[in-house]
C-alpha cells in the first residue's frame, strides 16, 4: 500500500497565520519515505541551497501541516503529528512546498535540527510537538507526478524547482500551545522587546516553513511548564 505523504504548502491562509488556505498537508505517495521519485539526493540541490540561502539561516524551525481532512484536486492532504507518529520509523518526507522562500528554508535545514510541528488551517491552530530533520533537502518527487495536487509541469527532472526534507517525530508537546496564546505573547513582546517580538508566525505569516531564533524556540518550550495565559 502506498504510504501517506506529508505536505506543507508554501503558504498559509490568506487572512491570517492559518485561517483558510493550504498551510501544508500530506497526500498519498508512491515512493518510500526518504527517497525521491527519480533523482535521489543530488548535489545540485546542495548547490542551489547554498546560492539561495547563503549562510545557515537558523538552527530551529516551525513547520505547518493540516491535521483535518481537506480535499485538494480530489486528494486528502490531511497530515497531523499523529499521522507522522504512525509512519515507519516515525519518519516522513515533507513535500508539497510550493513557495520559493519556504523552499529555500527547507534547503537551509541541516541534519539534527529541530522544528515545531504546527497544526494549521484547523479549528484551533497551534504547536503540537517536536520533530527533527533526518534527511537534508532533495528533490520533491510530487512535482513530477501528474496526478498529484502539487504537480508542477514547469519543473524539469534535470533542474527540479522544488525540494523536501525528511522529518522524524521527537515528542508531543507537554501541552498544546495555541496560536491564540502565542499571539498574546507576541503582542506583549512587541512592546517589551521580548523573545517573540519578531516571530515569523506573525511577521511572515503566510509561510508554511519558518525559521526560529534560539530565543523564540526556548521561550516557546518554556510555555509547556506554564498555564495558558
Amino acid at each position: 500500500m502506498p504510504k501517506p505523504r506529508k505536505r506543507l504548502a508554501g503558504a498559509a491562509g490568506p487572512t491570517g497565520p492559518d485561517n483558510k488556505g493550504p498551510a501544508g498537508k500530506r497526500t498519498k505517495t508512491k515512493n518510500p519515505v526518504g527517497t525521491s521519485a527519480t533523482l535521489g539526493n543530488s548535489s545540485p540541490e546542495k548547490t542551489s541551497a547554498s546560492k539561495n540561502c547563503g549562510k545557515n539561516l537558523s538552527s530551529y524551525w516551525l513547520m505547518k501541516s493540516e491535521p483535518e481532512s481537506r480535499l485538494e484536486k480530489g486528494v486528502d492532504v490531511k497530515f497531523s503529528i499523529e499521522d507522522l507518529k504512525a509512519q515507519p520509523k516515525q519518519t516522513a518526507c515533507w513535500d508539497g512546498v510550493r513557495n520559493y522562500q519556504a523552499r529555500n528554508f527547507l534547503r537551509a535545514m541541516q541534519l539534527g535540527q529541530e522544528a515545531f510541528f504546527y497544526h494549521s488551517n484547523c479549528k484551533e491552530p497551534g504547536i503540537a510537538g517536536l520533530v527533527k530533520i533526518v534527511k537534508e533537502a532533495y528533490p520533491d518527487h510530487t512535482q513530477f507526478e501528474k496526478n498529484n495536487p502539487h504537480y508542477d509541469p514547469s519543473s524539469k527532472e534535470d533542474n527540479p524547482k522544488w525540494s523536501m526534507v525528511d522529518v522524524q517525530f521527537v515528542r508531543m508537546m507537554k501541552r498544546y500551545i495555541t496560536l491564540a496564546e502565542l499571539k498574546t505573547h507576541y503582542q506583549a513582546h512587541k512592546t517589551t522587546g521580548g523573545p517573540l517580538k519578531n516571530m515569523a508566525l506573525f511577521t511572515r505569516q503566510r509561510l508554511s516553513v519558518q525559521p526560529l531564533t534560539r530565543e523564540e524556540f526556548d521561550f516557546i518550550l518554556s510555555l509547556e511548564e506554564k498555564e495558558p495565559s
